[in-house]
């Protein structure tokens, strides 16, 4: 986990980086990785991928890609405030939280097919999740750390300093 968001999300996106969107649009902040990645795309970085519930399908593309990075965007369950933002790499998402997800195949075992054949650095970037009732929508405070995120990702890609100077990885 990071102290300074900037330079978190520098690392994590220094040479070609994949945006992987995760989650479960009918269960209300499950769906932030796939509202993350859809508006990631929408800033005009172009190596997003929209898995939904099944980021598995992707395994094989990521890991044959010429990324560096691959940065998985989804809601977790890591006990932290609604909104709260958890940056993991590929270790510590296998130890800490190795099934932090509601996915069939946990993104630990994930981040492990995609990262370590290939070499490439694999990221876990987590929204805390208020609610995950079938049907509801995102809530506010999940939304609101997604567009933050957005800005930020958006900013460190172009070289733009983090105008709002807000911290929001803990």
């Amino acid at each position: 986990m990071r102290e300074n968001a900037d330079s978190a999300l520098a690392s994590i996106t220094a040479g070609r980086t994949a945006f992987v969107g995760v989650g479960n649009v009918d269960r209300g902040d499950d769906a932030v990785g796939v509202v993350l990645a859809e508006a990631i795309r929408a800033s005009g970085i172009k190596e997003v991928f929209i898995a939904e519930a099944n980021p598995e399908g992707l395994v094989t593309q990521l890991a044959d890609g010429e990324y560096e990075n691959i940065v998985i965007l989804d809601a977790v369950a890591a006990g932290a405030a609604p909104g709260s933002v958890v940056l993991l790499d590929a270790g510590e998402l296998q130890e800490n939280f190795p099934q932090v997800s509601t996915h069939r195949l946990s993104l630990g075992t994930l981040a492990r097919l995609i990262g370590l054949e290939k070499g490439k650095r694999v990221w876990l970037l987590g929204i805390q999740s208020e609610s995950i009732q079938m049907g509801a929508g995102v809530s506010a405070a999940v939304a609101k750390t997604a567009v933050l995120l957005t800005e930020l990702i958006a900013a460190v890609r172009d070289g733009r300093p983090n105008a709002e100077g807000e911290r929001i990885c803990s």
